[in-house]
């Protein structure tokens, strides 16, 4: 609203108030009055008192019409004319008086005075109203004194008027300035108001903002201390002493406390002995300004240590210098690290013992061979004659040695063969004897005859070798070690294993032991990798996985029971064979001559002389190279005339291809047969047949006798 449209309504609204004020005053003084006309005028008084109460009502009643007609609010005009009304009502009813009483000489005239200064007085007229007002109440005592009245005493008249006037020109001027003078406080009241209605406004907008301030800052800091107490890490806030001020629901799992016994603690008193001078030195690093991100160890609440990674840095509160470290427990990162280190250290073993096997069988494969063509000689002493047999005995166990060195790199392949697990039991057991205390007792109780069972025999020592091993460690103080052999028949549901046990006839394999045992949390776990209850730097977690693995290739079963303090049984379940076993019976020997051309390619020049001394002697023309370059040489020149290639896998690579490859592109039809330590050599290479090192004359002789058509040694 403008200022002064509120000036004119506050106007009306205070015109309106003080009207309805001056009505019941005047209806109130003009009864009042009634003494002064029964002590004047008692003859009057009757007549005079009905006019006084005439003009009373009148009076009273636009006072209730003021009122009532507020609601609505009244019109300007409509209030104007009733306040011109009521003074001209109250003005006439006076000069009737004045007439009554002596006209131009009656005392009664100061009535009129008393209604000018009442309406103008008291009502906020405006200075055109209030004149009109006065010039009303001037003519009406006027008019009638000059029309009705014979004016005799005309000084008395003039003093008469000239009181008037005086009280009407200084109400006039009263009204005026009291005017001017309320406009301009309702003007400041405007402003005043105005003012406390922005004020209100920014009042208002200011607890508004204040409260969306507030539920932003409560929301930020419900999501901060969700994010504080919910973070995958553990978070802790401390002093510049270490004393840890708050720490978050993960932080103080991980070391093992509640909430009420962590807070207050230093982190010193976590820290293990040969951590803590480091520890000092990196509070005093972060409260220079750097920012730290480091490995350490922590004692946890059980006693147990815990490793963590932790970033740490300084920052600011309300002038107060705080460490925040964000906790990271890194125990299990740490020790898949370590045994990722130890499988790559197994690993590069591995290679190391393959790179040694396949030197050790082209030494094997010379000493054998050349054992067995001096064995042959028909005038040999019996000296010379036992001592080449001890060499060859000590050769086919070192062969048996250089075997288990390929099977523990995995450079040999899988051989599935019938064969007889007692033995197995037997052979490997016998091999262990010297491996175990006097204080354990190693008893066998073995089911004669087992049926046959197929796999590769070597890895089937490595699963008895292995759990007997496991069961000597698990009895430090000695104790019995049992291995036993059965015939079982099983199906689904049978032994307690998640899969379904193929329906069939097993045989089973018992080691136990009277040891330590294993707790019941801890089995579920024994044939996971890595997974070891043996002491740090006692066990590698592998030997029970491979096992497993072991088994499962040969579509067997394993299960484990123990009880800790009682010992601990591991059952294997082999499926028996179809097969018949190998027999045991002396070679057959058949005759195997030639006089083809046999090209041999090898490195070692002692197995070049023995291959071309065993051909020679059946009849054959022998051409031997010492390199690929020399035998693809040859064979490029002479190869219609050579009928069998004889060459080793593993030479110098001077080729970007294997020779087998070379030879094939120069021949495609080309018979060869390949030497090689490792059956993996032949991945995707074409040959006719191999030849596994160390090997003798008989199974040179049967090979080559096969790939030309001819018979050659039974090689059952």
């Amino acid at each position: 609203m403008e200022k002064e449209a509120y000036i004119r309504d506050e106007l009306l609204k205070l015109t309106h108030y003080w009207t309805g004020v001056i009505f019941i005053l005047g209806a109130f003084l003009f009864l009042l009055f009634g003494v002064v006309d029964y002590l004047v005028t008692p003859e009057n008084f009757s007549r005079f008192f009905l006019l006084r109460a005439g003009v009373a009502v009148t009076l009273a009643t636009l006072a209730f019409l003021n009122r009532v007609l507020n609601r609505p609010r009244i019109s300007r005009i409509r209030l104007d004319l009733s306040i011109i009304a009521a003074t001209v009502i109250a003005a006439f009813a006076i000069e009737l008086m004045i007439l009554a009483l002596g006209g131009h000489i009656s005392f009664y005239y100061a009535g009129l005075s008393l209604v000018a200064i009442s309406v103008l007085g008291i009502v906020p007229l405006s200075l055109t109203l209030s004149i009109i007002c006065v010039g009303l109440i001037y003519l009406v005592y006027l008019a009638p004194i000059f029309l009705f009245d014979t004016i005799t005493n005309w000084p008395l008249f003039i003093s008469n008027n000239a009181f008037l006037t005086s009280t009407f020109i200084i109400a006039l001027v009263g009204r005026s300035l009291e005017q001017k003078n309320l406009i301009k406080t309702l003007g400041l009241q405007y402003v005043t108001n105005r003012d406390k209605q922005k004020l209100k406004l920014y009042s208002d907008n200011l607890g508004h903002l204040v409260e969306e301030r507030t539920k932003e800052l409560n929301k930020s800091e419900q999501m901060l201390r969700a994010l504080f107490e919910h973070a995958n890490d553990g978070i802790i806030i401390m002093d510049e002493k270490g004393t840890i001020l708050n720490a978050n629901h993960k932080a103080c799992a991980i070391h093992g406390f509640d909430r009420d016994s962590f807070i207050e603690a230093n982190i010193m008193l976590f820290e293990t002995d040969e951590n803590k001078p480091l520890m000092s030195e990196r509070l005093r690093l972060i409260l220079d300004g750097e920012s730290l991100l480091f490995e350490t160890e922590h004692y946890r609440k059980d006693g147990s240590k815990v490793a963590l990674e932790i970033s740490s840095r300084a920052i600011e509160v309300e002038g107060r210098v705080l460490i925040q470290s964000f906790l990271r427990d890194v125990t299990e990162k740490k020790k898949l690290q370590s045994q990722l280190l130890h499988s790559q250290r197994m690993d590069s073993i591995g290679q190391l013992a393959g790179g040694l096997s396949h030197d050790f069988n082209n030494i094997l494969t010379s000493i054998l061979g050349l054992s067995e063509l001096a064995l042959e000689k028909a005038d040999l002493n019996d000296y010379t004659a036992d001592k080449l047999r001890l060499i060859e005995k000590a050769g086919r166990q070192g062969s048996q040695m250089v075997s288990k060195l390929l099977s523990f790199a995995r450079r040999s392949n899988f051989e599935s063969l019938p064969f007889d697990l007692n033995s197995v039991i037997n052979d490997t057991m016998g091999m262990l004897a010297r491996l175990m205390p006097g204080q354990i007792q190693v008893v066998k109780r073995l089911r004669e005859p087992l049926p046959l069972v197929e796999g590769d025999v070597g890895q089937m020592e490595q699963v008895i070798m292995n759990l007997a091993i496991n069961a000597r460690d698990a009895m430090p103080n000695g104790g019995e070690l049992n291995v036993a052999s059965d015939i079982v028949p099983l199906g689904p549901g049978d032994i307690d294993i998640e899969a379904n046990v193929e329906p069939g006839q097993y045989v089973n394999i018992t080691v136990s032991d009277t040891g330590e045992g294993i707790a019941a949390e801890h089995i579920p776990h024994i044939f996971e990798p890595f997974f070891t209850t043996k002491e740090k730097g006692k066990g590698t977690g592998l030997g029970l996985a491979m096992v497993y693995g072991i088994v499962k290739e040969h579509k067997g079963y394993i299960t484990a029971e123990s009880t800790p303090g009682r010992g601990t049984t591991l059952n294997v379940y082999m499926p028996t064979s179809k097969s018949r076993a190998a027999s045991a019976g002396a070679p057959e020997y058949v005759k195997v001559q030639g006089s083809e051309t046999i090209l041999v390619i090898d490195d070692e020049a002692a197995i070049l002389e023995f291959v071309k001394e065993v051909l020679s002697d059946r009849g054959f023309k022998v051409i031997t190279a010492s390199s690929p370059v020399q035998g693809l040489d040859i064979y490029e020149k002479a190869h219609r005339d050579i009928a069998l290639v004889i060459t080793d896998m593993i030479m110098p690579a001077l080729y970007d291809r294997p020779v087998v490859e070379k030879i094939r592109e120069m021949n495609p039809q080309a018979k060869i047969v390949a030497i090689t330590g490792f059956s993996d050599a032949l991945d995707n290479v074409n040959v006719d047949r191999l030849i596994k090192k160390p090997f003798n004359s008989r199974k040179l002789l049967s090979t080559v006798g096969v790939v030309l058509g001819r018979y050659g040694i039974s090689e059952n």
